[in-house]
């Protein structure tokens, strides 16, 4: 008897060594976040919880994970054609850094949060675009990066999103109006020139007006500007023609002496 109660025991323990794995791996659930995610945990489709990075283990059926990443991530909303104040058509590009900081509104509120936010980026964009001029937006990116900010971010945190920053990347110009500020640059760059040839004559001028003024009250220097001349053609291997010119001023003998003047007449 003792023998078939044994037997009985060994039967069982085998048939639940068989049976029992596969039936606890319908019943245990093994789900593993990566650092930097969460994971939504539903039953049945329905949310229970969120897990955070880790090895998780749940009982049950019916058990599914969602993973949603939380780390800052950017966005490339690429050249749209816009019209600014002045009716230039543009293509601009932005770069929006975002990142989720409500998972279970990112999860629940919108099919499609990435893509409702570059929706969201592109109507701010054309919004901001259209009130600026063409001269204005080059010479303001940075401000109209704080515009579209502004504009993005009320709308992103309504789906759990956190807008960090809104940049202008990129601003493509239409051939002709590249060729228009090409030549607008040109003539400044030109005129600008012809403004420092203008200072530098006149300065010249000026110049040439002092040492006219100061060779006047000292006409000897005009002797000696004509030596010093006349050095640097020889040292240059210059040939020099010998002559007397017009302007050349005599130097003052100077007066002998009183004993010299009467000897001479003895």
């Amino acid at each position: 008897m003792n023998y078939e109660i044994l037997f009985v025991f060994i039967v069982l323990a085998i048939v639940a060594g068989v049976v029992t794995p596969p039936v606890i791996k319908k019943f245990r659930h093994v789900f593993c976040v990566p650092e930097g995610w969460t994971g939504l945990v539903y039953q049945h489709g329905l949310y229970v919880r969120r897990n955070n990075a880790g090895r998780h283990v749940v009982w049950g059926r019916g058990w599914t994970v969602n993973l949603i990443d939380l780390r800052k991530a950017s966005l490339l909303v690429a050249g749209q054609e816009v019209l600014t104040a002045d009716s230039v058509s543009l293509k601009i590009s932005l770069l929006v850094t975002y990142q989720v900081t409500e998972p279970t509104k990112a999860a629940h509120e919108t099919q499609n949060s990435v893509g409702d936010l570059y929706n969201t980026a592109q109507l701010a964009l054309r919004a901001v675009v259209s009130g600026v001029a063409v001269e204005a937006l080059l010479n303001q990116r940075l401000e109209i990066g704080a515009q579209l900010l502004a504009r993005v971010q009320p709308e992103a945190a309504k789906i759990g999103i956190n807008v960090l920053a809104v940049e202008v990347k990129d601003v493509m110009f239409p051939a002709e109006l590249k060729r228009a500020f090409a030549d607008v640059l040109k003539a400044k760059r030109e005129g600008q020139a012809a403004l420092e040839r203008a200072r530098g004559e006149s300065a010249s001028l000026r110049n040439l007006a002092n040492a006219a003024r100061v060779l006047e009250g000292n006409p000897a220097l005009m002797n000696l500007r004509l030596m010093q001349s006349l050095s640097a053609a020889q040292n240059a291997g210059s040939t020099l023609v010998v002559g007397m010119p017009g302007g050349f001023v005599p130097l003052k003998q100077p007066a002998k002496p009183a004993s010299t003047e009467h000897n001479e007449a003895t």
